[in-house]
């Protein structure tokens, strides 16, 4: 009898060491980067997730060699973002990912519990898929925080670009951008730099053969959009990096334009579409809410609660808006006037709170909803269309101008980071 437990826990140690095993190969590093490690299965299920949709798409995809390099220079860059994020203090909640990821369904025409399920049966896991998009959340932050700091346009530029404008007399034109960099190693040599060059030009043969972009793209770019198929997507031509610019005057729909070469390494361009600038109407609305920002004392819970409350006291007739967002509001540009707004641009707020502003109705409330700056809930006073030429075409010229140099130092910063990190790849 002894002997038979004896065997009995050797088999039981033996199946939990093959299973430790297993979870080890599973979970076996990938990437050192800094103090952090990229684990294999992150990097599988960045593959898995691009092949799926590739396929749903049908859209063809490079060698698996080529998709993992992208995958694992994807992951990289994010992780250094999201080391940076920490030191920082940038944090996602709960409530605002699932904001996010309804926002998302909701563009699909679909629930939040219709994306679970479509996940699942693609055999992705939905609790690891909510944490990536946490993760590319504040990835995304983190670089937005950090590089509009270096962006400054000046009201000069704003008018010489309005000027330059006028006397191009369009400049609405808008181009859907493909881009591939084939990169240009640290300390390269003449030889390197002539290898490089031959192999960008080896990619735009390919791609005057007709072979697709987005696949090129994915096998090859070093670009930040890679594994997206180096889209870009529409930007105006004063939008785009100055390189791009003006290298693409005077082309049209299909044509490949480079290789263009800076530090960086050799750019190629494809125009894949061109279309005029849709005119929207200056919409303006009035708004007031209250604000309760979530803290140690008071929960993310009790603060959604707490407007809840507000809500229904309000429909019941029980309570005053004003006097509500007087005593409770935490918004100090507003408190004091009742949480009242003058009229409002919708696209100068975030984006939670622009997007149920523009879904109520002239008197309606809102339920308690949730930004960057903690729980809402607004009410509709008016909605009006304004005339603002103008001044949307100074927005838009200090957009332009914004948006070209946010991307420059977009890839100046991301470079910067790797420059100062130490990254070792354990999988070749």
């Amino acid at each position: 009898m002894k002997l038979k437990r004896l065997m009995t826990a050797g088999v039981a140690l033996l199946a939990f060491c093959q299973s430790a095993y297993s979870l080890t190969e599973l979970d076996s590093v990938a990437v050192k980067v800094n103090d952090g490690v990229i684990l294999q299965s992150e990097v599988d299920a960045l593959v898995n997730r691009v092949k799926n949709r590739a396929k749903d798409s049908g859209q063809e995809l490079p060698s698996e060699t080529a998709l993992r390099r992208q995958a694992i220079d994807k992951l990289i860059d994010q992780a250094l973002l999201l080391q940076m994020g920490e030191r920082i203090g940038l944090r996602i909640s709960d409530a605002q990912l699932d904001q996010t990821l309804s926002q998302m369904a909701r563009e699909q025409g679909a629930t939040l519990d219709d994306m679970r399920r479509s996940l699942e049966a693609s055999g992705d896991n939905f609790q690891t898929y909510r944490e990536e998009i946490r993760n590319e959340m504040v990835a995304s932050r983190t670089m937005r925080a950090s590089v509009e700091r270096r962006v400054y346009v000046s009201l000069q530029e704003v008018q010489n670009l309005l000027r330059i404008l006028e006397q191009q007399g369009q400049t609405n034109e808008e181009y859907d951008i493909g881009h591939i960099l084939i990169e240009i190693p640290e300390n390269a040599t003449a030889d390197d730099i002539k290898t490089q060059k031959e192999r960008a030009e080896a990619v735009i043969r390919l791609l005057n053969e007709g072979r697709e972009f987005k696949q090129i793209a994915i096998a090859s770019s070093g670009g930040g959009k890679a594994l997206e198929g180096g889209q870009l997507g529409w930007m105006n031509i004063n939008e785009m990096p100055t390189l791009f610019a003006e290298a693409v005057k005077g082309h049209k729909k299909g044509d490949i334009v480079g290789p263009l070469r800076s530090g960086a390494g050799f750019h190629i361009v494809k125009l894949q579409d061109v279309r005029g600038v849709e005119v929207v109407e200056a919409v303006e609305l009035k708004v007031r809410h209250i604000l309760v920002k979530p803290s140690i004392i008071v929960s993310e819970e009790k603060a959604r609660s707490m407007l809840a409350s507000f809500v229904e006291d309000l429909k019941a007739g029980n309570a005053d808006f004003g006097e509500l967002a007087k005593e409770h509001s935490e918004d100090p540009g507003s408190a004091l006037n009742g949480g009242e707004y003058d009229w409002t641009d919708p696209n100068s707020w975030v984006g939670e709170f622009k997007e149920t502003a523009l879904g109520l109705e002239k008197g309606q409330l809102s339920e308690p909803f949730r930004t960057q700056y903690g729980w809402h809930i607004m009410e509709l006073l008016d909605r009006r269309v304004s005339d603002k030429t103008e001044l949307v075409k100074q927005n838009r010229a200090h957009q332009m101008i914004f948006n070209r140099r946010f991307k420059e130092e977009s890839f100046t910063f991301q470079r910067e980071l790797r420059e100062q990190a130490y990254i070792e790849v354990v999988e070749e």
